[in-house]
């Protein structure tokens, strides 16, 4: 007999291709359940069949050398049509109208026996069933029920995880878009104003702003750009948010920068990100006035342990004297983020010019210190 289509095909459909899961590659985890369903139910034959619009497809098969037969002959279409037990068994399937005439029945793959539990998404929607099948009448047990039940609910549960992980990472992706596209209009806008700007300390100021904006977006760049956003290369970061400091400095001055190859947490490239820029913005507005020849340089050691220093240094006239860290908002911001990652932060200025050292971790401990 061939199966009837779902009452709500369209709709179980669509919710099977958000599994993303057909046609993949093979699987240890799934491989796995199929080889444990075999053994415990003492069948030759077990597979993931998933029910597609003309076909079965097995995400994983024990017993079995072909990867899908037509829907037309798959007994697992009949079993997702179970409303209320949600499994199907058909103990010897020449005796049942749904099998008795299916060609895996009839032909030489001699089918007798089956037995299968529904694998239904969240939604409700049936994509298909996990399924022992022997060549010979048979029975489950009781505990062989409960144990195929709960391997098909491992089965679900991973593949609700893994569409999860997709969706999450398609709207990362999206945010990302959308972040990027925000912060070049903020960007834009804040040079627009900053041409126009009749006033010179607005026009510094919305400079420095824009500074600011574009680091961020340089930021983003590189967690983009990082495989899974997990880590971000510091050899590949510190070079661009240097080159983008650059482009805003004065030709009189120079930066200098060493950066070892270390990964780091993004949260931590993040406040580095800030640190440096708030360190050179600083340096570029007040260490080298009347247009004086300067350096900023930035040095970070090779890791040790876990462990960086960065030392950020201009060859400037110091801060005024009199003048503290405290009373500078770049200089609270750089403090700032050095609590925030839990490191050491040390300031040294004098008429040779400021200087900043920070001992910080590659990546940030779950409660960071002053967090």
């Amino acid at each position: 007999m061939k199966p009837s289509l779902h009452p709500d095909e369209a709709r179980r459909l669509a919710i099977l291709r958000s599994f993303e899961i057909l046609d993949t590659d093979p699987e240890e985890p799934f491989d796995d359940v199929v080889k444990l369903a075999s053994a415990l139910c003492g069948t030759p034959v077990s597979l993931i069949s998933l029910v597609d619009e003309d076909r079965q497809w097995f995400k994983a098969r024990y017993g079995l050398d072909i990867d899908s037969t037509p829907r037309e002959h798959s007994i697992c279409a009949h079993a997702i049509l179970q409303d209320e037990d949600d499994f199907l068994e058909v103990p010897d399937a020449t005796q049942d109208p749904r099998t008795a005439d299916n060609p895996l029945v009839m032909g030489d793959e001699h089918l007798r026996f089956y037995a299968g539990v529904v694998l239904r998404s969240k939604e409700g929607a049936p994509v298909g069933s996990l399924c022992v099948i022997d060549r010979k009448p048979n029975n489950l047990t009781p505990l062989q029920r409960d144990a195929l039940r709960v391997l098909a609910a491992q089965v679900i549960a991973q593949m609700e995880l893994k569409r999860a992980l997709s969706q999450a990472e398609l709207m990362r992706h999206e945010v990302d878009h959308r972040v990027k596209n925000s912060l070049q209009s903020v960007s834009a806008l804040t040079r627009m104003q900053a041409r126009s700007a009749s006033n010179e300390e607005t026009r510094l100021a919305l400079l420095q702003v824009g500074r600011r904006i574009e680091t961020v977006a340089a930021l983003h760049e590189q967690l983009y750009r990082a495989d899974q956003a997990e880590t971000i290369s510091l050899a590949s970061f510190g070079p661009a948010v240097c080159r983008l400091i650059g482009q805003s400095a004065p030709p009189n001055i120079t930066l200098s920068a060493d950066w070892p190859a270390a990964d780091l947490d993004p949260s931590v490239a993040a406040a580095l990100g800030v640190i440096l820029n708030e360190f050179a913005s600083n340096a570029i507005k007040h260490a080298f006035p009347d247009g004086q020849a300067g350096t900023i340089s930035c040095r970070v050691d090779p890791p040790v342990e876990g462990r960086c220093k960065l030392t950020l240094a201009d060859n400037g006239v110091g801060l005024p004297e009199g003048v503290t860290a405290k009373q500078g908002l770049g200089m609270q911001v750089i403090e700032a983020s050095a609590r925030q990652l839990g490191g050491t932060f040390a300031l040294a200025s004098g008429p040779d010019g400021t200087r900043i050292t920070l001992d910080f971790p590659l990546q940030v401990a779950e409660t960071a210190p002053g967090a």
